[in-house]
C-alpha cells in the first residue's frame, strides 16, 4: 500500500496527549525520556497533567511533536513510503519521519522555534483568522487592498482560509470581510501570528539552528511553501526559514500528492483528516491511541 504521512499542527494539542501510548508501550516511555532530557521539561506533566505550559507556543510545539513522533513509531506496518506532509509545525514531525532529524534534536529545534516566534511578538500582539466561504482570490485581494498588517497564512481547503497578522488589524477587518460574503469569520485565541513576514526576525536564527540539527539527505517531504517535494539539507536551509514568513499551502500539497498514494495516515492527530475530507476522495486515517493504532494496523 502506498501511504502519504500526514503530521498536524498547532491547535491540536491537549490535556493527556500520548497518554495511553506511555502507559503501554516502552518505546513510548523511552521517547518520553529523550524529549524530557533534550530540554529539561518533563513531559508526562506537560502533556497528562492541567499546566500554564501546554498552550505557550515554545511547548505546545515539542509536545505535538513528540506525540506524533511516538505514533509514527509505533506504526511498524510495512508499506510504501510515498511523502510525508505536515501542516505547519507538522512539516517539522514530517522531517523526523524522512530521517532528517533525530528526536533529541527535533524537540530543541521546534522549543527554540517556539521561543523565536514568541520573541517576534514582544513589543506587537499577534493573532489569527479563520475565515469561511469566501474565495481565496476575492479574500487575497482585501488584505492587499487593507494596507494593514493581514496576510493569507493557512490555505486549509476550497473556503476555509486562516489570516494572520497583528490582532488589532484582523479585529478591525472582521465586518469588511463578513460583508464581502464570507459565511464565518473567527478570530483564534493566539498571541503568535504563523506564517505571516511579522516572523522575519527569526528567519536567520532559525536557520543557523536547522544547520546544526539537519542530516545532508533525507526521504521526501512536501514543502508548505511550495507544496512540492524536497530532501536535501540544502533545499531544507532554504524552505524552513521561509516557512515562518510565507502561508502553508496545505489543499495544494494534498492534491499534488493525491494521485500518487493509496492512504493517508495522520500520526497524533484527527484535525487533517477533517479537512482532507473537503480536499480529497483518498481515505485519511488517524492513530491517537493503542486502539486506533491497532485498527489501522490490521488493515
Amino acid at each position: 500500500m502506498k501511504l502519504g504521512l500526514l503530521f498536524p499542527g498547532q491547535g491540536s494539542q491537549f490535556v493527556g496527549m500520548a497518554k495511553d501510548f506511555y502507559e503501554n508501550s516502552n518505546k513510548a516511555k523511552e521517547m518520553f525520556e529523550i524529549a524530557s532530557d533534550a530540554i529539561g521539561e518533563d513531559f508526562t506533566k506537560l502533556m497528562f497533567e492541567e499546566n500554564d505550559k501546554l498552550n505557550q507556543t515554545e511547548f505546545t510545539q515539542p509536545a505535538i511533536l513528540l506525540y506524533s513522533a511516538i505514533a509514527y513509531e509505533l506504526f511498524d506496518k510495512e508499506y510504501e513510503y510515498v511523502t510525508s506532509l505536515g501542516h505547519s509545525l507538522g512539516e517539522f514531525s514530517a522531517l523526523y519521519s524522512a530521517g532528517a532529524l533525530n528526536l533529541a534534536d527535533a524537540i530543541k529545534l521546534v522549543h527554540t522555534r517556539g521561543k523565536l516566534m514568541k520573541e517576534a511578538f514582544r513589543d506587537i500582539e499577534g493573532g489569527m483568522m479563520v475565515v469561511l466561504g469566501l474565495d481565496d482570490e476575492k479574500l487575497e485581494t482585501i488584505c492587499k487592498e487593507s494596507n494593514k498588517k493581514v496576510w493569507p497564512a493557512n490555505y486549509n481547503s476550497d473556503g476555509q482560509l486562516v489570516l494572520a497578522g497583528a490582532k488589532e488589524d484582523l479585529a478591525s477587518m472582521e465586518e469588511v470581510i463578513k460583508s464581502a460574503g464570507a459565511k464565518r469569520v473567527m478570530l483564534l485565541n493566539m498571541s503568535v501570528a504563523s506564517h505571516c513576514p511579522l516572523l522575519e526576525s527569526a528567519s536567520e536564527p532559525l536557520k543557523e539552528l536547522l544547520d546544526e540539527s539537519l542530516n545532508d539527505t533525507f526521504r521526501e517531504v512536501i514543502s508548505n511553501v511550495t507544496a512540492k517535494p524536497y530532501n536535501t539539507k540544502q533545499q531544507a536551509l532554504d524552505l524552513l526559514p521561509q516557512q515562518l514568513t510565507k502561508p502553508v499551502l496545505y489543499k495544494q500539497s494534498i492534491k499534488s500528492v493525491d494521485e500518487r498514494v493509496d492512504m493517508f495516515i495522520e500520526f497524533g492527530g484527527k484535525v487533517l483528516m477533517g479537512i482532507n475530507r473537503k480536499v480529497t476522495k483518498t481515505k485519511t486515517l488517524p492513530i491517537t491511541d493503542m486502539a486506533s493504532l491497532e485498527k489501522v494496523l490490521s488493515l
